[in-house]
Parts: C-alpha cells; sequence; structure tokens
C-alpha cells in the first residue's frame, strides 16, 4: 500500500540571493547563491540537494543502528559532479559514503552487522530523497497570478 501525503515549503526571497524555506511547521534554513557579509559561507541550493540526500539516509541508518549502540562517530560525505550539456545543468556522479564507528560495549556487534544492510535498504527502498532521483519524478512549474 502506497502513502500518499503532501509535503511543502515556503521560499521566499529575503535579499539579493538570498531565500529562506520554511516548513508547515515553522522551521527554517537560509541559503542562496550570495553573502550578504561578504563571506560565501551559506549553502546553495545544490548543496542543500546534496544534504537532503545524505540526511535521508542518516535518518534511516540511524534509527537502525542506534537501537543497538550509540555510535561514537556518525558522518555521511555526499559528493557528485556539477555538469552543463546538452541536458542542461545538473548532478551526475552521486556517492554517498557513511563512516559509522561504535564503542566496543554491548550491542555495537549488533550495530556493525546491521550497518551494511541499513545502508542498503535506506538506499533500496527507504530514503525518500535518493528513490525519488534514482526513479525520476516530473516537476511541474506554474506562475501564480500577481
Amino acid at each position: 500500500m502506497s502513502e500518499h501525503s503532501e509535503r511543502s515549503v515556503v521560499v521566499e526571497r529575503t535579499s539579493s540571493g538570498q531565500f529562506t524555506a520554511t516548513n508547515v511547521r515553522g522551521g527554517s534554513i537560509s541559503f542562496g547563491t550570495s553573502s550578504e557579509s561578504g563571506q560565501d559561507t551559506g549553502f546553495t541550493p545544490v548543496e542543500l540537494f546534496l544534504a537532503a540526500i545524505g540526511g535521508c539516509g542518516a535518518v534511516d541508518v540511524d534509527i537502525a543502528t542506534s537501537r543497538h549502540a550509540e555510535p561514537t562517530r556518525f558522518s555521511v560525505t555526499v559528493a557528485g559532479d556539477k555538469v552543463s550539456d546538452d541536458l542542461g545543468n545538473r548532478m551526475t556522479n552521486l556517492k554517498v559514503s557513511f563512516t559509522v564507528d561504535f564503542p566496543d560495549d554491548e550491542g555495537a556487534e549488533r550495530a556493525r552487522a546491521i550497518l551494511p544492510r541499513a545502508v542498503k535498504a535506506s538506499h533500496d527502498r527507504l530514503c525518500t530523497v535518493s528513490r525519488t532521483v534514482e526513479i525520476g519524478a516530473p516537476v511541474t512549474t506554474t506562475v501564480a497570478d500577481a
């Protein structure tokens, strides 16, 4: 059975090249293509895309493994190549790498054993973000009446 439940965010311009995305629960994150302070430290939309892929997998894997042992290190690196060609601007060669360590205590061996299966399950069926990228979904754009 498939769950159909709309998800949404609202993206608003806050200044030149700067935006804030707000979810229905009131959470927000700022991003953009330029920095008001002159320091280019903010996230770009492409970096948010990579973070969404990594974050989705991280949540899945953390749920599966941390019930057995609390990790001493949990890091997910997501990288890819930004290309511009006849198909337009896009990301290729997306790679997700998990680095997870557990202490040598009760449950850690079970958590280590579960880790590869949890990463595979996230990739193959659980992570909505990477599944959407791999399967593909049409994106419809419109302009609302002003």
